[in-house]
């Protein structure tokens, strides 16, 4: 293949990436999907009623997503709010009784992200999708667990506390929080906030 034919292959197929139409079609299927997880749940995302919904062929669904579940997967994707990082001011446990109830209220407003723990912790796979299962998954932990890691990778906690597995660290925080939505428990009032971010430190402070 020439050095002509082999940039004009690769302009090609970029702009077929770029093309407005493809863009188009692509944000009304999302747009579809989004909509029904919302209003119905997982169950109410299938290929019919999303095409049905969106005005979109079956056949360009395909094009965009080869599976019903790399469709629901980029659909929870979509809702995940961004990270917020840690509050920057007070104690240690002044920060982290902050964070935790921060983190109680997202999982409490945006109960799309229970869901989609759930349907993660249920297996969903695809084997012939798996990437994205791996981003959905990839993009919740990182809206949990991120403020959570640089607040307790921070010297000054650090220098407190002592070294400690901050994936388990996370676990004992956010954990109580996770499973009493998802187990539809009352949800954890501040005074239980206070509560697990206390026995955390005081567990850490002793270990130190």
């Amino acid at each position: 293949m020439s050095e002509h034919s082999t940039t004009t292959a690769w302009q090609t197929e970029d702009q077929d990436n770029i093309d407005p139409r493809r863009l188009r079609s692509r944000a009304r299927l999302l747009d579809a999907a989004t909509e029904l997880l919302l209003s119905g749940g997982v169950d109410a995302v299938t290929i019919d009623a999303v095409t049905r919904s969106s005005g979109v062929a079956r056949t360009t669904l395909y094009r965009h997503f080869p599976s019903s579940t790399e469709l629901l997967a980029a659909a929870f994707e979509r809702l995940v709010p961004p990270v917020s990082p840690p509050p920057q001011r007070g104690s240690l446990r002044d920060r982290l009784v902050e964070l935790v109830g921060g983190q109680a209220a997202l999982i409490e407003d945006v109960p799309i992200q229970v869901a989609a723990l759930a349907w993660l912790a249920l297996g969903s796979t695809d084997p012939q999708q798996p990437d994205a299962i791996a981003s959905l998954r990839s993009r919740i932990i990182e809206q949990y667990r991120m403020p959570f890691d640089e607040l307790l990778s921070d010297p000054e906690t650090v220098a407190e506390l002592g070294e400690f597995d901050r994936t388990l660290a996370v676990c004992q925080l956010i954990g109580p929080i996770v499973f009493s939505r998802i187990a539809g428990l009352p949800s954890l009032t501040q005074p239980a906030h206070t509560q697990i971010v206390d026995d955390f430190l005081t567990a850490r402070r002793a270990r130190a």
